[in-house]
Formats: C-alpha cells, structure tokens, sequence
C-alpha cells in the first residue's frame, strides 16, 4: 500500500510518499480501506520532533473514514462493507473524567490514517453519517471530539450562553462555534488575521477580534457583556487579560498552549472572588465520539473542509498546516 512515511525528524520536507506492507487484523480488529484522511496540528509537530519517542519510520494520522474490508476473530463478519469513521485514539481506559495509563492518540507510535490502510480495534469504528462526504468524514474525528469534550463535557456550553472562541480557523476552534451555533449560544470569536475573522462571520460568529489590537479584551467584554465559557488552545500571557472578560461564574477551557505557558503569573483574588473555573482539556472517550456524532446527525452539521490533497501531495498538505494558513480542515484523499 501506498503511505506518507516521515523517516527522520526535520519538519514536512522529511516526509516521503512509498510503498509499505500491507496491515492485517488481528484479532478484535478489523482492517479499514482508507477513503480520506485529514491533517491536525500534532502531525506537524511529530515531523518537527516536538514529541518523545518518535518511532521512524512513522506513518502517522489520526483522522480517516474508509470502508471496513476485513474482520479478525472475534468480529462480526457483517461489517464488511460498512462506511465508517474511526475513533482517533486507543485505550481510553475506564475513567471519564481523564484517559489512562495507556491512552494514546492514533497514529504514531502505532500506524496512523496516512495511508491506504489501518487495522483498528473494533471499537474504535462508527458508522459514518449519511448527510457527509468522504471529505468532510476524515475531518471530523480528532478536532471534532477534542473540540466537543472542551465545549460540552468540560465547558458545559448552554443555549443563550456567551462564548468566546480563540484562535478561530483551526480545525478545533471552527468545530466549537459549529456546536455553539447548533446550541443556540451565542459565539465571539478571536484571531490575528483578518481573513479568518470574515470567514468565522460567515460561519455564525456574531462578531470578531483581532487579539494583536491593543485593548481588544476590554473592547470584546463591553460589546459582548462578558462571556460565560471562553475555549482556548493559545495560553501564554495573555491568559490573564482573557480572564478578565469571563462573567462571575464563568469557565475557561483549554486544549492546548500555542503561545506557551503564562510567564506573568494568574491573579488569585480574581479566580476566588468571580469564582472562575479553569480546566485543561483534550481527547475525549469512545461514549463522548459516539455523542458527538448523534449531535452532528441531528443538527445536520458538515465539518468546515479548507482544502483537499491527494496522497501524492501530502507534503504541501503539512506545509500549509505548519503555515497555519488554513481554515478548517485540510484532507487527503487516497
């Protein structure tokens, strides 16, 4: 089979398009023939040797929607054929709260989605919605799930709330205004480009700021009135100043700290005195991806898709995430 193979670390221009074996199931797994497959920040990341224990050669990947071509033992035969999505994790383990031990996200050090075929447990597979295409399947899974525990799980966003998304055009952030929207919340929204903020109106977001402007925070709470739940994946220093937008009884969620960590220090009184929550999130479990995809059923929601690649051009797929030049998810197609 074909795969998007990173055989040393040293960013996207490392990755090389070859001729693998085969995956075959074992047992409890069944073998899924890649349709589409989409791209999430971590699999930059893992080129640039930003995570430990890199295995090489890597295929990683941690979205795909295929069809099931075999079943090992122990699998129900009558799957084949079925049009799937996976579950872009494993071993999520028996605690909801937080992943085990043994929890670790698909792709790398195990094989990942960027290639012709994986073997997955069985659990990991659900029946692809109807109303999606291929495309727009393979980019549901990871930002799908990781955007929805922050939202509903940890953010417990409810009708008529404000919400303020950050970093808005990434595969994460345009999810949660999708599932804001889709609840009858009320979105804000952040970015430092211009062009993402259009887009992010056109999406539902009732208006946008541009975090590189001077005050923008006291400018979002006196037009927005505060925000009840603000969802983050930027951290840094100015988590301080996002803090100060939050209604008494607000939430602040984050995924992720792409401005590094807070190097001001956080003011206590104001966390104690607003009673202000503040909650680290990420993956979620196998019951929360099977939520999600009942709630994008019923609200007939398409995940935003930036761009289509085909196999073969996998390495511009990763330099444009690195360039964080897309909005919504970019796919390749096998």
């Amino acid at each position: 089979m074909r795969a998007i193979v990173l055989e040393e670390v040293g960013g996207p221009d490392k990755l090389v398009v070859k001729e693998v074996d085969n995956p075959q199931p074992k047992e409890g797994q069944v073998l899924v023939k890649l349709k589409t497959a989409a791209l999430n920040r971590r699999d930059v990341w893992i080129t640039l040797g930003a995570y430990p224990k890199i295995n090489f050669p890597a295929i990683c990947g941690s979205d795909g929607a295929g069809v099931i071509e075999k079943c090992g033992a122990g699998v129900d035969d009558k799957l084949v054929g079925q049009e799937s999505i996976i579950y872009p994790a494993l071993n999520w383990g028996e605690n909801p709260r937080c992943g085990g031990a043994d929890f670790r996200v698909l792709g790398m050090p195990e094989q990942g989605t960027f290639a012709e075929y994986i073997c997955v447990p069985r659990s990991s597979i659900f029946a692809k919605p109807i109303h999606l295409s291929w495309e727009e399947a393979a980019a549901l899974p990871l930002a799908g799930l990781t955007s929805w525990r922050a939202t509903f799980s940890h953010g417990e966003l409810k009708k008529n709330e404000r919400i303020l998304i950050t970093g808005i055009g990434g595969g994460c952030a345009t999810f949660v205004l999708q599932w804001a929207k889709a609840t009858g919340a009320m979105p804000y929204v952040t970015s430092s480009n211009e062009n993402k903020l259009e887009q992010a109106l056109k999406l539902g977001a009732i208006t946008g700021f541009n975090y590189k402007k001077e005050g923008w925070e006291k400018e979002a709470k006196r037009v927005s009135g505060g925000f009840d739940l603000i969802v983050d994946s930027g951290g840094g220093d100015g988590l301080n100043s996002l803090l100060d937008t939050l209604n008494p009884g607000g939430r602040y969620v984050f995924f992720g700290a792409t401005q590094g960590d807070a190097t001001k220090g956080l003011s206590m009184a104001k966390l104690f005195f607003k009673q202000i929550r503040i909650q680290g999130s990420t993956m979620g479990s196998e019951s929360e991806f099977a939520e999600m995809i009942q709630f994008v059923e019923k609200h007939n929601i398409t995940p935003t898709v930036d761009k289509v690649y085909p196999l073969e051009h996998g390495v511009e797929a990763h330099h444009r995430m690195l360039n964080s030049e897309q909005t919504g998810k970019i796919v390749i197609t096998f």
